[in-house]
């Protein structure tokens, strides 16, 4: 499947399309795995990830779509959101980040904004990924265990398991609000991080019609020899140090 997601960058990028693959869920629900995964072999240039940072005092007084128009996709991109605009609807909502006022608004216009998505031509794609209580706990837990995971629990993430119940309603409400025909939710199954992953690349790749663009097969022509060319003493230049040795066969 991999190799069917470097068909088709090469199929967006000649056909010019513009897509919009939205990555929302609760904390640890492996969706920062599933956009590794998409992206291992692909074009950072064609297909890019957009994983925004809180807000910044004047981007809390912009109006609220405007800081996510930014990282939208020219003709033959893709934008994978590591979560998005859905924020208001999740964690601002649960941990009274916004306002109510705020929070209707929003509800009001999110399906507004992304049918203007859709009719300028952005095809827009909507992933929840779905993980149960036990499964969150043990990967929180896991965590903890792993230093070079740690990074990945915070202090929000910690509250979050306090709110697994207004969560819960926030969802709900969101998908009531947001689920409509031009961009609808589509829920991943995410409580085996592996099948999680396979199943959303399937179903992304599913959900374009792409064909194969691949170009020919390059063949390399002999290299020019280079009999003019001296080399500089090795001695002039500053090496990294070699600490590692070629492991035996």
């Amino acid at each position: 499947m991999q190799l069917e997601l470097v068909k088709l960058q090469g199929w967006v990028k000649a056909t010019g399309q513009k897509f919009v693959v939205v990555f929302e869920g609760r904390d640890a629900a492996g969706k920062g795995g599933a956009i590794k995964a998409i992206l291992q072999y692909l074009n950072p240039r064609i297909v890019r990830t957009a994983a925004l940072p809180a807000p910044t005092e004047r981007e809390r007084t912009q109006w609220y779509f405007q800081r996510y128009v930014a990282h939208l996709p020219a003709a033959g991109e893709i934008v994978l959101f590591d979560r998005s605009w859905y924020n208001r609807a999740g964690v601002e909502r649960v941990m009274e980040f916004c306002t109510e006022d705020e929070y209707r608004e929003f509800l009001r216009s999110c399906p507004e904004f992304e049918r203007m998505l859709v009719r300028s031509g952005i095809t827009v794609i909507k992933y929840w990924f779905s993980v149960s209580d036990a499964e969150q706990e043990k990967r929180f837990r896991s965590r903890l265990k792993e230093p070079h995971k740690r990074w990945k629990l915070s202090a929000m993430d910690l509250e979050s398991r306090n709110r697994w119940v207004e969560y819960s309603r926030a969802k709900d409400e969101m998908f009531a609000h947001t689920d409509i025909e031009q961009a609808p939710w589509h829920v991943v199954n995410a409580d085996n991080k592996r099948k999680a992953r396979l199943n959303c690349i399937r179903h992304l790749l599913g959900r374009i019609p792409y064909g194969d663009l691949t170009p020919d097969a390059i063949e390399l022509p002999p290299r020019v020899g280079s009999e003019h060319y001296q080399r500089p003493p090795m001695s002039h230049q500053k090496f990294v140090e070699d600490w590692y040795s070629p492991k035996a066969d």
